[in-house]
Parts: structure tokens; C-alpha cells; sequence
């Protein structure tokens, strides 16, 4: 407050003569103090009386009888006026210290400021590619070089460049890049850092699908039993034949009785296969026969699928005798036909090699769900590492595509389906034929009717038996 009376009620070399004033400290003091007071209106007259009584008898040194009208001696006086200029001081000096007097509040901070795109002036968003840009101009001169992008400008080359004129002419949109100083170098390093990185998720990913040593042995054991009892289509001498090659029939004879011959022949090796599956011949003997039975059209079907030629649509035997879509309807598959065919189709996105296919035959061989087994636990078992090794070795094989393992699954599913109707279309042969049917094909694919007979006949038990329990229930 006194640095407001200071400031007020002396001027530049002037002495107050504090003792020639008619008026009182207080009356001196409440001239200047009508403004102040206008800031504390908490504060009421009887405070600033006391207020300022106490300030001028501490800073002053004011005793009780200079206040009576004493007048102190030269020296006294000019001792007094030295102490009030020292006081006057220190309390200038020390002025924040009192809360009637808090300092104002520090003004707000200046609006934050923007630098411009080095290119178009837009608003930027950093440093890229060594120059403040935008993100716009920044994505541009990545796409351009990354792509080795050539522009032409339809102008004078010296297109305006700005916030809406950028996107008019890329040739000169380019230029202002490389003129406002970004660096192709640094376009390359990032693109080969990012190379880097998807090569080294690449390299993960192949090195997560590892066959152990007991895998990959199955897995060659496998491969070598479907090579030595199928031979590849690479392998074969194929060779034609004109009967009956123009249009559908019921039934060729000289067809069917080639492709019985064939399909006897391919039955047993089907067995051969089944006898070199890892531990196979370890179930019971009422188990492989049941497995053999059930899985031995399915095996044929996939087999012979492998061996399509979609440009010519064509399938090839063993013994490299290959027939059209006709020709194998006239041999015996009939109604089957375009059902094989069409399963085949769908086989041919999958470009499944021989170790795929013989998995996946094994798989099919060894399923715990089959109907008549002794020991179903016991061929889960068995069936549990030929999945993973399919998974594993597809996986390995084609690391961009994850989705081949159930989709080779699921074609199961589609050989189950084709094998319950190639089962009664061998009922419905023998009455077309003029003799017997082949005794290992009537064993192997007639029996199979039979369980799916009965495997139809206990699952509509089964629901009897449901619906029963719930009228009871109910």
C-alpha cells in the first residue's frame, strides 16, 4: 500500500514535511486509498482505520507523544526520515508477501501456431521425409516414389501449388516436393524397413509350423505308402478308348467290364495302403475290416478325383486308361457321374500334392465315429497326430493361405456324401448287369450298405428314443 503513497504523495527531490500538515496520518493516507478501496469491498471502514494507524506507527516509528504535538530535534528528525526511506524500501521489496495484496493472474498463453505444408501451405502434421508437410503432400510423395510414378503436366510446368490447387497437377505437385527438399532415400529406407519387417513376421509364422521328429516320420511313411500303391498322373501312359463316347447310355458292358477290372485292382491297393498307416495293423482285426469297409469308397473317390483334367474333362485309371464324362457314366457310375465330377472341381483350388492327399485318405481311413467298432477311443487316438501332421505340413507349405487345413477337412464331409450313394448305386448295377457282380467289390462296397443301413437304422432309434423321453417327460 505505501508503494502506492510513495508513488502518489512525493514527487522527484520533494521532502514530506510530516509534522506541518494540519491533517492526521489517517487523513493523509485516505485520499489515496479511495481507490484501493474499491478493490476489497470485504473489508470495512474500521479495518482500513486499524490498517493503516498500525502501518504508520510501524514504518514511522510514531510514538504516542509525537502524536500529542512533540516535535523531535534536527537530528532525531533527520534519523527518523532515514529509517522511513529504509523501511519504505523493504517493504517495496517484500510487498508480495502481503495477502491483501496478491498479485494479479498471469494472462492467458498465446494461441498455439501451425507451421504450413513446405508444399501446398496446408496446416502440417511434422517432419516427413525432411521438410514439414502435411499428411496429404506426405502420402503423395511416398505413393510417387515407392511407385516410380510419372506425371505429365497438361500446362507450362509452373502450376500454382496450394491447399486447392494440389490435387490439379501431380507433375508439378511432385516437383514442389523435391523442391521443398524431401528425399527419395528416405521414401526407400522406410519402404525397406517395412519389407523387413513383414520378412521377419513371414519367417515367425514359418518357423511356428515345425514338424517334431515323430510327426515327420509319419508324415514320410505316408507319403510313401500313397506314391507305391497310386501312382501320380505324370506317371502313367495314358491311353483312350471310343466306346460309346457320344452320348449317355444306361449301361456299356465293355465299359463296366473294364472299369470292374480296374476297381478291383484299386480295392486292393487301397487295402495295401490302409496295412501301411502308422498303427493301423495294431487295432482289432473286427476294427480293420469295419474302417476298410467304410472308408474304401471314399479313398476310390478321392483317388480317382486327383486325376482330373479340367481342359478336357477327363479322370484317369490306374492303368492310364482315361474316359470322358460320358464314357464313365456308361461304365457304371450313372447318376453318380456329375456329382464325382463335380467334387473333383472343387478339389483343384486346393493343388494338394501327394503327401496332402495321402493324409488326408489316411484320415479318412482312421475315424473313431464309425459305426461297429470295438474300440473307437483307441482309433481317435490314432487319428489325433495324422490331423496334425496335415495341419502342420499344409500350413509349412502354403504360409499365405491358413485356410487349406479345414478346408481339406471338410471335404470329407463331401466324400461321405458321394460314398452313400455310390453304395446304392452298386445295388441297383446288379440288376443291370448280365452276371454277378465282382466278389471283392460286392464284399467291400456292398457290406458298406449295410452298415449305412444299419448306422441310419440307430440313429432313427436314437431319435425314437428322444421323442419318447420327452412325451414321458412331459
Amino acid at each position: 500500500m505505501f508503494d502506492y503513497l510513495e508513488f502518489h504523495a512525493f514527487g522527484p527531490g520533494e521532502v514530506m514535511d510530516l509534522y506541518a500538515s494540519t491533517s492526521s496520518p489517517a487523513c493523509v493516507l485516505q485520499e489515496h486509498d479511495q481507490d484501493v478501496e474499491a478493490f476489497f469491498p470485504q473489508l470495512v471502514e474500521a479495518d482500513w482505520q486499524q490498517h493503516r494507524c498500525s502501518q504508520w506507527n510501524g514504518q514511522f516509528g510514531v510514538t504516542a507523544g509525537s502524536r500529542d504535538g512533540h516535535r523531535p530535534s534536527g537530528s532525531e528528525e533527520s534519523q527518523t526520515a532515514a529509517s522511513a526511506g529504509r523501511t519504505v524500501e523493504s517493504q517495496s521489496s517484500n510487498s508480495s508477501s502481503d495477502d491483501l495484496f496478491a498479485s494479479p493472474a498471469s494472462p492467458p498463453p498465446p494461441p498455439r501456431t501451425y507451421k504450413p505444408c513446405f508444399v501446398c501451405q496446408d496446416k502440417s502434421s511434422g517432419y516427413h521425409y525432411g521438410v514439414s508437410a502435411c499428411e496429404g503432400c506426405k502420402g503423395f510423395f511416398r505413393r510417387s516414389v515407392q511407385k516410380n510414378m510419372v506425371y505429365t503436366c497438361h500446362r507450362d510446368r509452373n502450376c500454382i501449388i496450394n491447399k486447392i490447387t494440389r490435387n490439379r497437377c501431380q507433375y508439378c505437385r511432385l516437383q514442389r516436393c523435391f523442391a521443398a527438399g524431401m528425399s527419395k532415400e528416405s521414401v526407400r529406407n522406410d519402404r525397406n524397413s517395412r519389407k523387413g519387417k513383414k520378412e521377419a513376421v513371414k519367417m515367425t509364422v514359418m518357423e511356428t509350423y515345425e514338424l517334431t521328429a515323430e510327426l515327420g516320420l509319419i508324415v514320410e511313411k505316408i507319403c510313401i505308402a500313397h506314391r507305391e500303391t497310386f501312382p501320380s498322373l505324370c506317371q502313367l501312359g495314358k491311353y483312350t478308348t471310343n466306346s460309346s463316347s457320344d452320348h449317355r447310355i444306361q449301361l456299356d458292358l465293355g465299359l463296366w467290364d473294364k472299369f470292374s477290372e480296374l476297381a478291383t485292382k484299386c480295392i486292393i491297393k487301397v487295402v495295401e495302403f490302409a496295412k501301411r498307416v502308422p498303427g493301423f495293423t495294431g487295432l482289432t482285426i473286427a476294427d480293420q475290416i469295419t474302417l476298410l469297409k467304410t472308408a474304401c469308397l471314399d479313398i476310390l473317390i478321392l483317388r480317382i478325383c486327383t486325376r482330373y483334367t479340367p481342359d478336357k474333362d477327363t479322370m484317369t485309371f490306374s492303368d492310364g486308361l482315361t474316359l470322358t464324362r460320358t464314357q464313365i457314366h456308361n461304365a457304371g457310375f450313372g447318376p453318380l457321374t456329375d456329382q464325382v465330377f463335380t467334387f473333383a472341381g472343387q478339389l483343384l483350388p486346393l493343388q494338394m500334392d501327394d503327401t496332402e492327399s495321402g493324409l488326408l485318405s489316411a484320415i479318412c481311413l482312421v475315424s473313431g465315429d464309425r459305426q461297429d467298432l470295438e474300440e473307437p477311443s483307441k482309433v481317435e487316438v490314432l487319428q489325433e497326430p495324422l490331423l496334425e501332421a496335415l495341419k502342420i505340413y499344409s500350413r509349412k507349405r502354403r504360409p499365405s493361405m491358413p485356410l487349406m487345413f479345414p478346408k481339406a477337412l471338410m471335404k470329407i464331409t463331401d466324400l461321405r456324401s458321394i460314398s452313400a450313394k455310390g453304395a446304392e448305386r452298386v445295388v441297383t448295377l446288379k440288376m443291370e448287369i448280365p452276371g454277378s457282380m465282382p466278389p471283392l467289390i460286392q464284399e467291400m462296397l456292398e457290406d458298406l450298405q449295410d452298415l449305412e443301413k444299419r448306422s441310419e437304422e440307430s440313429q432313427a432309434e436314437a431319435n425314437s428314443s428322444q421323442h419318447t423321453q420327452r412325451i414321458v417327460s412331459s
